[in-house]
Formats: C-alpha cells, sequence, structure tokens
C-alpha cells in the first residue's frame, strides 16, 4: 500500500481513464478563505473537501479543535466527493499536503485501502505545466460503505503515557513546542515527555517529501527504529496526521492523539513542559 502518488502517475490516470476521486483539501490555520482559493483553481474534477465541517466534527465538546468525524458523518460527506468503495482516491492541498493527509489519514482509517497524498500537491501539478479549473465541481453521489479503526489512535490518557513506552511525537513548529509563543490554544508548551519533531521537516524545498531513507535518517535523530512504539499529536490533530504518513514513507508505524494539544492543553489537571528537552520544565 503506497502513500504518495507523483504528478506523471495521476497525469497518466486520467489520461488512461482510470477511475480516480480527487480531493482538494485547501485549509491553512488562520486562512478561513479554503473554498475561495478552490474556486479560483484546482486539478481538473476535484471536489472541494471543508476540512473543519467534513473532516471534523465542530459540535464536539472537550476533544481538541477538530474533533474526529462520527463515521456516519464522514461516510455522508465521502459519497458527496463522489467516492465508492474500490476508488482509488488522492487528496492534495497547496500546502505541503499538510491538510491532505487529515483526509488520507481519515480514509485509511475508515477502510479505504487505495488512498494517496499527491506528492508535492497542486504546486507540483502547476509546475509540471498542467492545466487547471476554476468555479464549483459537481460529482455523482457516490456509494462508499465507511467504518472506523483501521488506523492506530490514542487518547488523552495514552498520550500521557506513551512516553513510558514509546516515543510520542509533537509535530508542530518547534517555537510552540518549546512554550515560546501559542497562537490558539490555552497553554503554550508540550505534554511532558513528547519529542519535538517539526512536520515542515518532513518535506524537501519544493514541497515534495523527503526521501524514504532522508526520512528514516529524520526519525532516528529523534530515537526511532523499527522495533519502537511511535505516537503523533500537533495542534488539533491535523499536521500530525502529515507527521504519520511521514514515519509511513520512512517504514515506521505510528498512532495518532486526536485531541492532540488543543484538547491536552484545555485540560487544567494536565501537566505542560516548556523548554526544548521532552521534559522541559514542568508546570500546571
Amino acid at each position: 500500500m503506497g502513500t504518495l502518488m507523483d504528478v506523471a502517475t495521476l497525469k497518466e490516470r486520467m489520461d488512461s481513464g482510470k477511475r480516480t476521486v480527487l480531493l482538494d483539501v485547501r485549509w491553512v490555520l488562520g486562512d478561513p478563505h479554503g473554498h475561495d482559493h478552490y474556486l479560483a483553481g484546482h486539478l481538473p474534477g476535484a471536489a472541494f473537501v471543508d476540512l473543519h465541517h467534513e473532516l471534523a466534527d465542530p459540535s464536539a465538546e472537550g476533544e481538541g479543535r477538530h474533533p474526529l468525524p462520527a463515521p456516519e458523518a464522514l461516510q455522508r460527506s465521502a459519497r458527496a466527493w463522489g467516492i465508492n468503495d474500490g476508488d482509488t482516491v488522492v487528496a492534495y492541498d497547496d500546502n505541503g499536503n499538510t491538510a491532505a493527509a487529515r483526509a488520507w489519514w481519515l480514509l485509511r482509517d475508515a477502510g479505504l485501502e487505495s488512498v494517496f497524498l499527491l506528492d508535492g500537491g497542486l504546486a507540483a501539478w502547476r509546475a509540471a505545466g498542467l492545466p487547471v479549473e476554476s468555479g464549483e465541481q459537481t460529482v455523482p453521489e457516490g456509494t462508499v460503505s465507511l467504518g472506523r479503526g483501521r488506523m492506530p489512535a490514542i487518547d488523552m490518557a495514552g498520550a500521557a503515557a506513551w512516553h513510558e513506552q514509546g516515543i510520542l511525537l509533537d509535530a508542530r513548529a518547534g517555537e510552540r513546542y518549546r512554550g515560546e509563543i501559542e497562537p490558539i490554544d490555552p497553554r503554550a508548551g508540550h505534554i511532558p515527555g513528547a519529542v519535538s519533531a517539526p512536520t515542515g521537516e518532513n518535506l524537501a524545498a519544493d514541497g515534495r517529501f523527503l526521501t524514504p531513507a532522508q526520512l528514516r535518517s529524520r526519525f532516528a535523530e529523534a530515537g526511532i527504529d523499527g522495533g519502537t512504539a511511535v505516537a503523533v499529536y500537533c495542534g488539533s490533530g491535523v499536521t500530525a496526521a502529515h507527521q504519520i504518513a511521514a514515519l509511513e514513507i520512512a517504514g515506521f508505524p505510528a498512532a495518532l492523539y486526536p485531541g492532540s494539544f488543543s484538547q491536552w492543553s484545555s485540560e487544567d489537571a494536565n501537566e505542560v513542559a516548556v523548554g526544548a528537552a521532552p521534559g522541559g520544565s514542568v508546570g500546571a
């Protein structure tokens, strides 16, 4: 089961008529205009995916900023995107696939096997000189049946104890991990015992993922080898999925903490560490 599809392979599939569902997951923290960006230009035939409302459940309380959607809600959305059982799905965005990875993880977790990230995203498609379309894309309703639980995940209690059995990676920017800034969550810092591994370091300068060997080297520096139990969190469980994709490319399975730091930091009883070390300086 692959993680990535390159532009040339996707173009060949499209030209040959192989059934491929394209998902445009245009979302960046602090930018509420993803749908406008989609309307201005997207891959031909791509359906827009609303991360906040379709890849999360904003009505859920106490589970962080982007709680996982209920299986029946995700199934409704996936059918609206035109997905049928057995389809090949390719997700992308215009920010290194940091948002598209959320769709990749959710659909894998829901039971779809042929789900890929377009390596390099929209930028790679444009760099190849390939055309984009503007406006809304209407797709036929799909018939896919989805479940949940195919990908490993942990809860808040699991995150608290994970450093005792393996390595818990914090996928946020280093300054947020260290507690120097916190633009959105209640407290600054990281989960005690977590190791900093910013998502942006999974990518080359052109927005494509590093090679498997480069990613293995990157994660080895964090203490990860083939026998390490790995879990990942970020701010709200979105970019952590990107880290899980990078780990998969490197050959390391990993669990997602969906509530992530937004849930953790909202619980007064949870300690938060600051500084560059996993233990850091711990406070309430």
